[in-house]
């Protein structure tokens, strides 16, 4: 009643409906506190400078109530000033006093709510009240500006603490918002990753077939013909893998293409249709006996050393390697010497790209906790992933 709305405890001047419904309801009070005692003064045997000095001041100070909600001090002080030869500005200068407790902090609430007990004390020595003697008013005056104070302290309070929940819950809300935001990125990131390994993959193999048939010019009908199969087996699984990823793009899913699932024997056998020359030695260390996360990464090393081989170093043999125990960490390495470029088999991708698929690779990598070291190694390159194995 006496305050402003809950969502702002700063003093300024009343700009919401609760703002001019509480200043109203304030100056009322005041008003009618003031009415009560000039309607005292008219009693027979009051001098007449009674009525004229409650009736002047009593009008000032319910005047003055609309200033403290913007000025709650300078104001407040005037009107429990007023209260001091005018006893029907008494009402107004509480009302004043509560609304400094309300809008200040407790050291200038405490100044005016002790300018209160003042004025009061002084105004009960010119004119007692009667009915009891100095030093039972002086106590009930003492009484009344400490609850004042008080009670707007407590209001200030509880406002105060409204507020910092209200803030607390929006900052909670904002950075909910924030991390619903960065996951969603984050998922953009892995598809648009993982579209990146399916097509550079699929794409390199096309290349490959595509090559050989313009490099070998006096093949024999079956054997264009055998490779436009490949060509187009691989153009349809392209496509396959393609849609899977545009699926989880649209359903919202966080699943990925199914090729981890397969293990690397279908993976390097492609590799080894399209004309590469792969070994693998696995050491006994099978993807279908690895965490998931785990298992998913090291598919992709091996898809992307394999796509990197074919794109820079056409026809030379490739190497992967598997090696690592449960419990301790698990290592992928895929090594083939510089290819010679323009040679049987020549891609002619050699020169695009600009390492986003190792870069992202390396950033997969990361993510599941291992290390990624690539770069050359006498005349050959080499990409060597280690990734944590949790034990049983």
């Amino acid at each position: 009643m006496f305050g402003a709305r809950v969502q702002d405890v700063r003093p300024g001047w009343m700009r919401s409906w609760r703002d001019w419904t509480a200043g109203t309801a304030n100056f009322v009070l005041a008003l009618a506190g003031a009415a009560a005692v000039i309607w005292g003064d008219l009693a027979p045997g009051v001098p007449g400078w009674y009525l004229a000095v409650d009736v002047a001041g009593g009008v000032l100070a319910c005047a003055g109530l609309w200033l403290c909600r913007r000025w709650p001090v300078a104001a407040g002080l005037a009107v429990v000033a007023l209260s001091v030869p005018a006893a029907a500005a008494s009402v107004a200068a509480g009302i004043a006093t509560l609304i400094a407790a309300v809008y200040r902090r407790p050291p200038a609430a405490a100044a005016v709510g002790a300018a209160w007990v003042a004025a009061t004390l002084v105004r009960f020595a010119l004119r007692p009240p009667g009915l009891a003697p100095y030093a039972v008013w002086a106590l009930v005056g003492v009484l009344i500006g400490g609850a004042l104070t008080g009670w707007g302290m407590l209001a200030r309070t509880r406002r105060e603490l409204m507020l910092s929940l209200a803030e607390r819950a929006r900052r909670a809300e904002a950075e909910q918002r924030l991390r619903a935001e960065e996951a969603r990125r984050a998922e953009r990131l892995g598809l648009a990753r993982d579209m990146h390994d399916v097509l550079a993959h699929r794409l390199s193999l096309l290349a490959v077939h595509a090559g050989a048939l313009e490099f070998n010019a006096g093949a024999t009908p079956g054997e264009v013909a055998e490779a436009a199969g490949v060509i187009r087996s691989n153009a349809h699984q392209a496509l396959e893998e393609l849609r899977t990823v545009i699926s989880v793009l649209r359903d919202g899913s966080s699943s990925e293409p199914a090729g981890p699932d397969r293990g690397l024997g279908p993976l390097v056998e492609e590799s080894r249709r399209a004309g590469m020359r792969v070994e693998l030695h696995d050491h006994g260390v099978r993807l279908a006996g690895l965490p998931e996360a785990t298992r998913r990464t090291a598919y992709r090393v091996v898809q992307e050393g394999l796509t990197n081989a074919r794109k820079h170093a056409p026809g030379a043999p490739v190497t992967v390697l598997l090696s690592g125990t449960a419990g301790g960490e698990l290592a992928i390495e895929v090594r083939n010497p510089l290819g010679a470029a323009g040679g049987l088999g020549s891609t002619g991708l050699g020169s695009t790209g600009a390492g986003a698929g190792l870069a992202g690779l390396e950033e997969r990598v990361s993510l599941v906790g291992g290390r990624l070291e690539r770069g050359r190694t006498g005349d050959g390159f080499r990409l060597l992933a280690r990734l944590p194995w949790p034990g049983e």
